[in-house]
């Protein structure tokens, strides 16, 4: 009997229990029986058997009826009344064409016939919107979905369940279901425009601790499964260890480490991985409860087996194991047969529709392969370009649009070239049939026509390299055929894409263009937020619908293994006329900035050939082609030096690579003149005088010629050639008065240095005073009073002010310049004799002090 809400608990407060790290071991299914009889369990103890799935997409094939067979067997076993069936999320969505063709329904058939009891939800569930998974499936479906991390947009209120409570065995079993946080970048934004994705860790501990408050107003559950939609990246098939998930972070690693201790069991998804791991219970020394994961697709079971004391909810004992899909159905279970009656009809309603040709192909097209494995994402692939064509070309109804762009994860099979005629003798080599391509393409997306100036393109393919939260840091995105990029993963954020063309030309920055693509991505979805920066128009075309027209109207289809997108090391798609240009095609895959596979020239398709070398090709802007080389291409990478003729100034160059026919195009500019440097030197000058300015002129790869020339204002004081790098201008200074002044040197340039220029500040210092000392006539001694004249010059011979001293026979008189001019009477002197005469001029604003002597003679009556 299910429970959604309060019950009364035997115990107000749960006691928790420690289960001892040894006793945590993953035994066979037979171990229940074992337990039952420990010594080490109570008289009165429970056994309880939980199984789970995770990621069974749809998966309605020739092995459903085994999947439902090991259910069965394993539920046999352990009891009906003591087994509880569960989910981890993504039981529908991208599933096979014999349950996508019909929206699903098949799959949850079957999942009810098996007697699924809850689920967390998975966000495949939310492929066709939150009212489509609130409706229609939840209207056919016998179990709830739960996600306690989903909430109303804006809120922290419930949009889902967040649990179900099950009596089982006499025990209250709560189940508490969260989804991967990850989920709007996951899912067409516009299904799930009014709702908000949690911390899965923070929501199952609140409502752990909801269940175990002894607040019988808000249910109580005496064992705790959480149900996470989120997983370990790695597992057992990769050789991982939990100890290496944990210490790797992320969100497993909060699951792991910061999930309540109330919880029992932890079951989780998403990643398609296989483990069963003994993880410590936060707070609780040398205790450990189990954490597992199926793998995916109905491959294995999951098999966690508890021994309960009833009166306090403590575990005493745990196992858990993954148990294999049994070979051979068993269909004297009824729940097994029922599950056949389910799978035989929707296969041959699949084989009636799927089993029709929709068009052919000469080889295999195929997604990009890492270690034998299909769908790497972070590669280009010949099969996402090929519906990146369909997107542009399977329109016409509808727009013309300028490209196709498509996402890697919307990928979820392949087009083998081999045929299987085992159960449809016309699906011979090369024949494409409708189930064939719907695989491709299950999520019935429809097409949008997004309008985008060429800057929020550059965006948009900016955001290939993914925020450091996600689960993957790079999204390589397919592109029709007509469009090639280049990019350099080293360089920062936002500036990585380095040349965007579209039939051949530079795209502008500001101009429209059409895209058409899936409306998952129009509306946001993979966290390529920019295409929600343009207008937007839904077709309403289903995107298989499309695939299967186009399919069939270019058959027979030849896979492309030209790349549309090729990583190079140079921030810049131009190259220089009359220079050496080195550049790099496809990384240095030994260099610590090397972050993925599909850096390289080659693609990683099946089929892919290894290209051996490119060859270049310039062509002038008459039209004219030079052939500029060939270079050796290693391991997917091109290293090249090429000499670019002057001839190429505003031309291109052609690198294609050979075997693939990959292009990649530069633009032919102008050898550009290099910045010159000057340094000036310019010592403090005396006004009235010639000063010597020196200005060293350099640039990098060359010897500046040509002259500079010191202006002050637009009055040129001088100029010089620049000889060895260096110009000495002789400036006069007759014309500037004491003071400091801002002046600019201006380099002319020549061919290969641009012109420059600088200022620099001069210092005028104060000018030479000019002193003439004017005698009197006959001087009687005892008699004449006799005057000295002195007369000042300074700045341009200009008279000078101030005062002057005069001493002579021990007189001194100071007399102020009046128009330049001193004039100092003297005593009468009483000797006859010569006197040495020494004036001293005191200085003013622009003239410096000065002195000067002469004598006086003094003569008898």
């Amino acid at each position: 009997m299910q429970h959604l809400f309060p019950r009364v608990r035997r115990s107000s407060v749960r006691t928790r229990r420690l289960v001892a790290s040894g006793v945590g071991l993953a035994l066979a299914a037979s171990s229940l029986s074992l337990l039952a009889t420990s010594p080490a369990q109570a008289a009165d103890s429970v056994d309880l058997r939980l199984l789970n799935i995770n990621d069974f997409h749809g998966r309605i094939d020739a092995n459903t009826t085994a999947f439902a067979t090991t259910i069965e067997q394993e539920r046999a076993e352990a009891g009906e009344d003591n087994t509880l069936l569960l989910s981890a999320g993504d039981n529908i969505g991208a599933s096979l064409f014999a349950s996508s063709t019909q929206q699903d329904q098949p799959t949850i058939d079957v999942l009810n016939a098996l007697g699924l009891k809850t689920s967390a939800v998975g966000n495949h569930e939310f492929d066709k919107g939150f009212d489509d998974l609130t409706g229609r499936v939840s209207d056919a479906a016998d179990w709830d979905y739960l996600g306690a991390n989903v909430y109303e947009k804006g809120t922290t209120t419930p949009a889902l369940p967040e649990y179900a409570t099950f009596e089982v065995a006499g025990l209250t079993v709560g189940v508490i279901g969260t989804v991967t946080e990850e989920t709007p970048s996951l899912v067409s934004p516009a299904g799930i425009a009014d709702l908000d994705f949690g911390d899965p860790v923070e929501a199952t501990n609140r409502v752990a601790d909801q269940l175990t408050d002894g607040d019988e107003s808000n249910g109580e559950a005496d064992v705790i499964v959480a149900e996470y939609h989120e997983g370990a990246s790695e597992g057992t098939p990769d050789g991982a260890t939990l100890e290496d998930e944990i210490a790797a972070g992320g969100a497993f690693a909060d699951i792991v480490e910061n999930t309540s201790s109330a919880v029992d069991v932890i079951f989780t998804g998403h990643t398609h991985k296989e483990y069963a791991w003994d993880a410590p219970i936060p707070g609780e020394d040398d205790a450990t409860r189990p954490v597992l994961q199926t793998g995916s697709y109905g491959e294995n079971v999951g098999e966690v087996d508890l021994t309960v004391d009833p009166d306090t909810g403590d575990v005493s004992a745990y196992t858990q194991q993954n148990v294999a899909r049994v070979a051979a159905e068993d269909l004297s279970y009824s729940r097994v047969a029922e599950v056949k009656t389910i799978t035989d009809d929707a296969l041959d309603y699949a084989a009636e529709v799927g089993n029709q040709k929709v068009g052919e192909i000469t080889a295999d097209i195929t997604t990009a392969y890492l270690d034998g494995s299909r769908d790497d994402r972070s590669a280009e692939s010949a099969l996402g370009d090929l519906v990146a064509n369909a997107l542009r070309d399977g329109v016409s109804d509808f727009a013309d649009p300028d490209l196709g762009i498509t996402n890697p994860g919307g990928l979820r099979a392949e087009l083998f070239y081999a045929g299987d005629t085992t159960d449809n003798e016309e699906n011979t080599d090369g024949v494409v049939t409708y189930a064939e391509a719907n695989a491709v393409l299950p999520f019935n997306n429809t097409v949008a026509i997004v309008t985008l100036t060429g800057a929020q393109i550059k965006d948009v393919l900016e955001q290939q390299w993914q925020p450091a939260d996600s689960s993957r840091p790079y999204l390589q995105l397919a592109l029709s055929d007509n469009v090639r990029v280049t990019a350099d993963s080293s360089a920062p954020e936002g500036e990585r894409i380095t040349s965007i063309r579209l039939d051949g030309e530079e795209i502008d920055p500001s101009a429209s263009y059409t895209v058409s693509t899936l409306s998952f991505l129009a509306t946001g979805g993979d966290n390529f937020t920019a295409f929600t920066e343009g207008s937007y128009v839904d077709t309403g075309l289903i995107d298989a619908d499309m695939w299967y027209d186009y399919l069939g109207d270019n058959s027979p289809i030849a896979p492309d293994f030209a790349r549309q997108q090729v990583f190079t090391d140079t921030a810049s798609a131009t190259l220089t006329a009359g220079a050496t240009n080195t550049l790099t095609l496809g990384p240095d895959q030994e260099s610590p900035t090397y972050p993925f596979t599909g850096e390289t020239l080659d693609m990683a398709s099946l089929g892919a050939p290894t290209n051996t070398e490119v060859v270049a090709t310039g062509t002038t802007s008459g039209g004219d082609t030079v052939a500029l080389g060939t270079f050796e291409v290693t391991s997917g990478t091109a290293a090249i030096s090429v000499d670019v003729p002057a001839s190429l100034a505003g031309g291109s160059i052609d690198f294609v690579a050979t075997e693939s026919g990959t292009t990649v195009t530069y633009a032919v500019a102008e050898a550009e003149s290099v910045t010159p440097t000057l340094k000036v030197k310019a010592p403090a000058v005396a006004a009235g005088t010639n000063g010597k300015v020196t200005v060293k002129v350099t640039a990098a790869g060359a010897t500046p010629t040509g002259t500079v020339t010191i202006t002050k204002g637009s009055t040129e004081l001088g100029s010089a050639a620049v000889k060895s790098g260096v110009a000495t201008v002789r400036i006069s200074s007759k014309t500037l008065a004491p003071g400091s002044y801002s002046l600019k040197a201006a380099y002319s340039g020549d061919d290969s240095v641009a012109a420059g220029s600088t200022t620099f500040t001069l210092k005028v210092g104060k000018a030479a005073a000019k002193i003439a000392i004017i005698k009197p006539g006959k001087v009687v001694a005892k008699k004449t009073r006799a005057t000295l004249k002195v007369k000042v010059t300074g700045f341009n011979g200009k008279a000078a002010s101030g005062k002057v001293t005069v001493r002579v026979a021990g007189q001194t008189k100071t007399v102020k310049l009046v128009k330049g001019v001193a004039e100092a009477k003297l005593a009468k002197i009483k000797k006859a004799g010569k006197y040495k005469v020494v004036v001293r001029y005191l200085g003013d604003d622009a003239t410096k002090t000065a002195g000067a002597t002469s004598t006086l003679r003094v003569v008898r009556k």
